[in-house]
């Protein structure tokens, strides 16, 4: 028995540490371009939606004692921690640049980026010069937000990112992680309220642009002139009209809250590509042929309105109708794409190989020249959650491809505080999330089964017990 005798000789109890809070995880999903990529380069309309891969935020509280706060993110290979004593506060805090969670910062203060360079430059020395660059940018958007919504006095923390979206596919996957540390950030300086089943619509519009606008500061850390429709789409999930017709003003971003959750085949062609170069060969095509490209830029634009047209009218349902509708305007947007240039073989290939079976409507998303395609899946007769045949998923595997059962415009940013997965059989406890368990998840599937948002009941996706997002 541990404990003390007082004047008495008689044993006390020892009292009780003060507990450390329980761990937190914050959630965000991908996103990808369903009408309007390459035409929106040139100040035409794009409409973006979120996916259900989704990075996952693990925030592990350490003893007041430690004095440290870590950045894990071993997809990417990426360990690294600071002293939070030596870290440049007096720079944030100075005349003119504390900034507060409710500031309207709208890009990175460069004097702050030169300050936290001595804390960047140390991190990973040996590694490629590649995945030296995401190391640092990574490191570099989380330094940044945690200076800027934090302070000295900020509880030591480790924090682990896991993430079940392809990397560099163009699905948004660094807005993604800037969301989820914006928001873990957010909430621990008690700058947000709920989510919560009764929290009214317009509180939640709220926290939303707040969690958005620091995200896209991150985003700026990460890639210096981000459009802001990644991390827009990420922080609320669903859908956004996007457009950008003058690069000195902000775009105009259009929340589509009625577009319709879709049943999503994702396939990675795993074939890497350059988005400048991709761009490039659209402005080269543009100024050789200038009638002919602005004609088939304008015909994106036009497909991109149709949808728009069709989701935001009041008596809009989703119904064989409107679904066929949808898939037309896929199959239109990714002729057009072709038309530009900005295809590849393999994305042709992928797409014969789905359209012979004709399960749906497939077209290239984001830059092109590699990356993905995405095929909305037409309905069964039963009404069960659609899935592509397994002989074609057996062949697009065998070629090379990488495959994703996803769904199109779900939720936005969650949270799961305390960080504790109930296993829905109505009885007491579940299985609280710990560093180990969270970093010895293998790949998509085990990340999924462990901490993933979504449970499959049957032939439903569900949203887990214990998630809660902001929906407005």
């Amino acid at each position: 028995m541990n404990g003390h005798a007082n004047g008495n000789g008689k044993l006390l109890a020892r009292r009780p540490s003060a507990p450390m809070m329980p761990p937190m995880m914050v959630s965000a999903p991908g996103k990808v371009i369903v009408f309007g990529e390459h035409a929106v380069v040139h100040g035409k309309k794009a409409i973006a939606a979120a996916i259900s891969l989704r990075s996952y935020l693990l925030v592990t509280f350490l003893s007041k004692t430690r004095r440290s706060v870590s950045l894990r993110f071993p997809d990417v290979g990426l360990s690294h921690s600071w002293n939070i004593d030596d870290l440049p506060w007096a720079a944030f805090a100075a005349p003119g640049k504390k900034k507060y969670y409710y500031d309207l910062v709208t890009s990175l203060d460069e004097e702050l980026v030169e300050a936290l360079q001595p804390h960047i430059q140390s991190i990973s020395p040996k590694k490629p010069e590649q995945i030296r660059k995401i190391h640092q940018a990574s490191a570099s958007a989380f330094l940044y937000l945690f200076l800027s919504l934090g302070s000295q006095k900020s509880p030591p923390c480790i924090y682990t990112l896991r993430s079940t979206i392809p990397i560099g596919a163009g699905l948004g996957s660094s807005a993604s992680i800037a969301v989820c540390l914006a928001t873990a950030l957010l909430l621990q300086i008690r700058a947000l309220s709920g989510p919560h089943e009764d929290q009214p619509s317009a509180e939640s519009e709220l926290q939303i642009q707040r969690i958005n606008h620091w995200a896209f500061v991150a985003e700026c850390a990460i890639h210096g002139n981000p459009s802001g429709v990644d991390n827009t789409v990420s922080s609320g999930g669903k859908a956004v009209l996007f457009q950008r017709t003058d690069y000195a003003a902000p775009p105009r971003v259009e929340p589509l809250r009625s577009f319709p959750e879709l049943p999503l085949l994702l396939v990675d062609t795993r074939q890497s590509r350059s988005t400048s170069a991709e761009v490039a060969k659209v402005a080269t095509l543009k100024k050789t042929h200038p009638i002919i490209a602005d004609n088939i830029l304008n015909s994106i634009h036009d497909v991109t309105e149709s949808a728009h047209n069709l989701i935001t009218r009041d008596d809009f349902e989703l119904n064989a109708e409107s679904l066929q509708h949808l898939g037309e305007l896929i199959t239109i947007n990714h002729g057009l794409l072709v038309s530009l240039g900005v295809s590849h073989p393999k994305l042709e290939r992928i797409r014969a190989l789905i359209d012979h079976t004709g399960i749906g409507w497939t077209k290239l998303t984001g830059a092109g020249g590699g990356g993905c395609a995405i095929t909305i899946v037409k309905p069964t007769e039963d009404d069960e959650v659609p899935r592509p045949p397994v002989d074609l998923e057996n062949t697009l595997i065998d070629e090379g491809f990488q495959t994703f059962h996803t769904t199109l415009a779900g939720d936005g940013v969650g949270v799961l505080w305390p960080a504790v997965l109930h296993n829905g059989l109505e009885e007491e406890g579940g299985t609280e999330i710990d560093q180990e368990k969270f970093l010895n998840a293998e790949g998509t599937e085990g990340v999924e089964t462990l901490v993933g948002v979504s449970v499959n009941l049957g032939n439903v996706n569900a949203v887990r017990e214990g998630w809660r997002f902001w929906r407005p």
